[in-house]
């Protein structure tokens, strides 16, 4: 109970985020490049100070997305997977990628116990390009009704 009214009131704070945060530029040995912090319309809104991605050089780094907010909260690990995936792939799309760019993920789960049916969705939508993969099992995420968080890498073209 306590780590739903945590999650309760992060959830709070979602009105008093930016949509999206500005463009920051690092500079380092003489060279400038630009960090491009991005939340998502289509997707729930971060329930806490944080980018959904972030984008440099090259690379698209996602933060850790669950299925809270979604039909899919406090459901299985594989159909909270596959809500996970439907985040992700609006992702892809928003910014002119696909799964077939994904380059490594992170899964944290709260039990080992769904691993196969995990494996399902996972290969499903891999596509048959699969990435380096961590998979760690968990005591605890931030709500009692997400069993599985997933961080992405994705390579960005060109």
């Amino acid at each position: 109970m306590k780590a739903l009214a945590v999650a309760c009131a992060l959830a709070g704070l979602i009105n008093a985020l930016p949509a999206s945060a500005a463009d920051t530029p690092i500079s380092g040995n003489g060279e400038t490049s630009m960090v491009i912090r991005k939340n998502y319309p289509t997707l729930p809104a971060p329930a806490g100070p944080y980018s959904v991605s972030v984008r440099h050089n090259g690379t698209l780094y996602l933060s850790g997305m669950t299925a809270f907010g979604t039909s899919a909260q406090g459901k299985d690990i594989a159909k909270q997977a596959e809500a996970i995936f439907e985040q992700v792939k609006r992702v892809t799309q928003a910014e002119g990628i696909t799964m077939r760019d994904l380059i490594k993920v992170t899964i944290f789960v709260t039990s080992m116990d769904e691993v196969g049916a995990l494996r399902e969705v996972l290969s499903k939508h891999y596509d048959g390009a699969y990435p380096a993969s961590s998979l760690v099992r968990v005591a605890g995420l931030f709500s009692p009704e997400v069993n599985i968080e997933v961080e992405a890498v994705f390579a960005i073209p060109g």
